[in-house]
């Protein structure tokens, strides 16, 4: 491909438009949908609410805290391959929980880390009265297949465009409102069937179509910029970039309460009487919203002048208020309003974080730089999930869970008050390289023989 000095807007970019609305479906629609699975784990292993929701909060927590080794690895061969060694692990991973005969089990192949020692080979008689065989407890997981996949794949949209960057972002994450709709009920129709081992299975088959979307990314031949330096050095300069710094901090207490309606509103429901399909359909009632969430917010990022952080404050504050809102709700009509309410600005928020990053620090450091908030906005997905159960636990209900969760949303929207020009109301604002350069010129010791050998 020829060298290009900016951004194509277009062209093959709309394949890795392709590539990454599948990918997003397959990496988080599944863990969105998670939360069906929830109910079964919980009776399936008689453990409490807490000790379960680690499984998901580990998923999200490596899929982030492992992107910095995704973003490095395509920095030096590409993402291509990156993504489709990404693909297998997560099919491999999901495969491998189908077996487990303990939680730890499915720490280790959903997730990663273990919160508990277990010796490999142990043996468990489960709750359907058979002794199980021996399974060794250091599996290959989904959480760092997901790591590998995602975040470089957004690194390569971004590279893509420039002028239509919120709207191509956009369009790729609708993936995950899409597959939510439709894979909360069909795991919920596959737990009815084929219980929770067979479901497992199944969706490992979905996660291998991962490769197939890693096939298809291409990523743009653009002018190397001298003043950007090598990962080292760009690392640095992040380190000491103050926006960059508040931005992550933003979005880890958002990514905090994300995901809390996604793992326990099926359970929460429950706690009210409701039937378990019911319940999941409210799941695809909210994803339904989620996906016209991101289409609009994309369209109305790059139609309207001014910094994208003004309608990301927008759409975070708006989730937060109604995440607070879901215990007051009891009566059924009250219940879908906030769910379509829930699902439309926190699929909105969505692609407007990542349509945020570039303009902070530039397309040149956009492998770095997504990597870096991927794996520090990490914490907040490993702590959200196990202390909304935790408060389950110790209340009995998910009240205080639900309005903690949107209290860590509107924590975050507050900060994205401080970031640069967000008050700046002219037409014209400044532009990344912009930003980049203010960062550059700030008196950073950045490491003399990384910019030299870079």
């Amino acid at each position: 491909m020829a060298r290009r000095t900016e951004p194509p807007d277009g062209g093959w970019g709309w394949v890795v438009v392709l590539s990454a609305f599948f990918q997003s479906a397959l990496v988080f629609g599944v863990l969105r949908s998670f939360g069906v699975f929830f109910v079964e784990f919980v009776a399936a292993f008689e453990e409490q609410a807490a000790r379960v929701s680690w499984i998901a909060s580990i998923g999200i927590a490596v899929q982030q805290f492992g992107s910095p080794v995704g973003s490095a690895l395509s920095t030096k061969f590409g993402p291509r391959p990156v993504v489709m060694t990404g693909g297998i692990l997560a099919a491999l991973g999901m495969l491998l929980a189908s077996f487990a005969t303990s939680l730890t089990h499915l720490y280790l192949s959903i997730g990663l880390l273990s919160v508990e020692k277990v010796e490999a080979g142990s043996v468990k008689e489960n709750t359907q009265g058979y002794t199980a065989m021996k399974y060794p407890s250091q599996d290959c997981i989904p959480g760092s297949g997901w790591a590998l996949t995602f975040a470089p794949t957004l690194a390569c949209l971004s590279c893509y465009f420039s002028r239509r960057r919120s709207l191509a972002t956009g369009l790729a994450l609708t993936g995950v409102g899409l597959s939510s709709f439709t894979f909360a009920p069909f795991f919920q129709w596959l737990l009815s069937h084929y219980a929770w081992r067979g479901s497992l299975l199944l969706v490992s088959a979905l996660s291998l179509h991962l490769v197939a979307c890693g096939a298809l990314l291409r990523p743009p031949s653009l002018a190397e910029d001298p003043a950007v330096g090598g990962p080292r050095a760009q690392l640095t300069s992040l380190l000491h970039h103050g926006p960059f710094l508040r931005y992550t901090v933003a979005l880890t207490l958002i990514n905090t309460g994300y995901f809390i309606p996604y793992l326990h509103l099926v359970a929460h429901l429950q706690d009210l009487d409701w039937d378990p399909l019911p319940a999941a359909f409210l799941l695809s009632v909210a994803a339904i919203s989620d996906l016209v969430g991101r289409v609009v917010s994309g369209w109305l990022g790059d139609a309207v002048p001014g910094p994208v952080t003004r309608l990301l404050m927008l759409w975070t504050t708006l989730t937060g208020v109604s995440l607070a809102l879901f215990p007051v709700a009891q009566a059924p009509t009250a219940l879908v309003a906030l769910a379509v309410a829930y699902g439309f600005t926190s699929g909105a928020l969505a692609p407007l974080a990542f349509s945020v990053l570039p303009e902070l620090i530039g397309t040149r450091r956009i492998y770095c730089g997504l990597g870096l908030l991927q794996m520090i906005e990490s914490i907040g997905g490993l702590l959200g999930p196990p202390l909304s159960g935790y408060l389950r636990d110790v209340t009995g209900n998910y009240t205080a869970s639900f309005v903690v969760a949107g209290a860590f949303l509107l924590s975050g929207s507050g900060i994205l008050l401080t970031l640069p020009h967000f008050f700046c109301f002219s037409t014209t604002t400044s532009g990344p390289q912009d930003l980049v350069t203010e960062a550059l010129d700030t008196k950073v010791p950045l490491p003399k023989e990384g910019l030299e050998e870079d």
